[in-house]
């Protein structure tokens, strides 16, 4: 009778054991193939770098609108960016300026 008895102990360990071994072998999956795993490494890293590329030229293209704000205050404009402004925005021209029209 202690036989019996015994089984569905050794059937409840070994149920215990199988879902520690899925937890294991899910948690060891993750690692690998998860959104933060190993095989995801390379592809978060190509993205880090794209952004980084990204970063940087958007900061080039901030520096040089800053460079233009700056060069158009209004207490101390600098009259070459003045004058290429208004000749673009509002088709004015001196007299004696040829306009070229490049394509």
């Amino acid at each position: 009778m202690k036989h019996r008895r015994s089984e569905p102990r050794l059937i409840k360990e070994g149920l215990a054991q199988g879902a520690a071994l899925m937890c294991l072998l899910m948690m060891a999956g993750f690692a690998l193939a998860g959104p933060s795993g190993l095989l995801a490494w390379s592809e978060n890293q190509r993205m880090l770098d794209q952004r980084i590329d990204q970063i940087a030229n958007l900061e080039a293209e901030r520096d040089r609108l800053r460079n233009r704000v700056d060069l158009l205050d209004p207490r101390d404009a600098d009259p070459d960016l003045a004058g290429e402004l208004l000749r673009s925005n509002l088709n004015v021209a001196h007299p004696d300026e040829m306009v070229m029209l490049l394509d």
